[in-house]
């Protein structure tokens, strides 16, 4: 199985695609989709739908879990992160690929064991279960490699 984090973003959309072999998770693939900050939002969010359908169509993710969205103050922000959360779902809808949304508190929940864990802590759980040599950066790409384990430990506990 294939499971395909992501943490949505306009000027970063972390991703990460992890396998599961026999129950054990490896990285697959994982990076981050940027945008340029002087591009318009059409622009940009054309640049994260074209990025994400190429990551699609090399790793045929089978799922997709996605951070939920949580802003408490900046509504410009979430509204250009709501857009770009929306390209991301499109495209996981043009290929049928079942999209799991996950709370932030609940990753933290999954990996460290309590939702108010820091964000260090998810970092170097991720880098652990995933024996990496070092913590994904930027942060967006360590976020969206939390997410898919998350999902994995979800399924797991079902």
């Amino acid at each position: 199985m294939r499971i395909l984090g992501l943490d949505p973003g306009v000027a970063i959309v972390g991703f990460g695609i992890i396998g599961i072999n026999n129950g054990n998770m490896h990285a697959i693939s994982y990076g981050a989709i940027r945008t340029p900050p002087h591009d318009a939002m059409e622009k940009r969010l054309l640049t994260i739908s074209n990025n994400i359908s190429e990551i699609l169509s090399i790793h045929q993710p089978d799922v997709c879990a996605i951070e939920a969205l949580f802003f408490s103050k900046n509504v410009k922000t979430a509204m250009q992160v709501s857009q770009a959360r929306g390209v991301l779902l499109c495209n996981l809808a043009q290929k049928n690929i079942p999209v799991y949304d996950y709370s932030p508190t609940t990753i933290k929940q999954c990996l460290i064991g309590h939702g108010m864990a820091e964000k260090k802590q998810v970092q170097f759980m991720t880098k652990e279960l995933l024996n990496l040599k070092k913590v994904p950066s930027p942060d967006d790409v360590a976020d969206a490699l939390a997410v898919a384990i998350c999902h994995h430990h979800s399924v797991q506990f079902k």
